[in-house]
């Protein structure tokens, strides 16, 4: 037993492990992150973890589900604070970009294909997509980009720039001025 079983007092182990694993996800990657190094910076016995998640995948599904909802949150923030629907389209997709270069190790929890299996997401996980499908779904059809492919063209448009300027391709500033010229001659067109 650790000696820092005196460190739990918070009432709510399972929450006080998530912020814990979130606050090291902002330093590493979440392949790099134990269950007992997460029971370390929780302050609890290393087997505390083992009450909440049945191993590190449970883990890692957490962390990818709150980092969406983090996501989730930036991205309708931007898009409700935009006026018109090329701004709904720049805000929105800004934003996403936005968390990929300030948040690159959620980001990349979020789209880890061994922990949210594409067409298996967990019951947490599936309305967090679907919420950001509908968000990029009604600012492209509103700005009158309504076909099928525009909504995964425009997902696949600020993924990848935000993918590239995580890795460090190109700046911030570069990506969401690519998006914004981008989005500009979708709507010129």
């Amino acid at each position: 037993m650790s000696s820092s079983k005196d460190g739990y007092h918070h009432g709510d182990l399972a929450r006080a492990l998530e912020d814990a694993a979130m606050q090291l996800l902002e330093r590493m990657p979440a392949a790099e992150i134990s269950l007992r190094e997460v029971a370390r910076a929780a302050n609890v016995s290393h087997n505390a973890p083992y009450h909440h998640f049945a191993d590190r995948l449970g883990l890692l599904k957490a962390i990818a589900e709150r980092s969406m909802a983090d996501l989730l949150d930036e991205v309708r923030a931007a898009a409700a604070s935009a006026r018109t629907p090329r701004t709904v389209l720049i805000a929105g997709g800004s934003a996403y970009i936005r968390f990929a270069v300030e948040h690159p190790h959620a980001f990349d929890a979020v789209y880890d294909p061994t922990v949210c299996i594409p067409g298996s997401p967990t019951a947490t996980m599936a309305p967090l997509i679907e919420g950001l499908e509908n968000v990029l779904a009604e600012a492209a059809i509103s700005a009158g980009l309504d076909g099928p492919a525009d909504v995964v063209a425009l997902w696949g448009l600020i993924h990848g720039l935000g993918t590239l300027a995580a890795a460090g391709h190109f700046t911030l500033d570069d990506a969401i001025a690519a998006h914004i010229g981008t989005v500009d001659r979708l709507l010129a067109g």
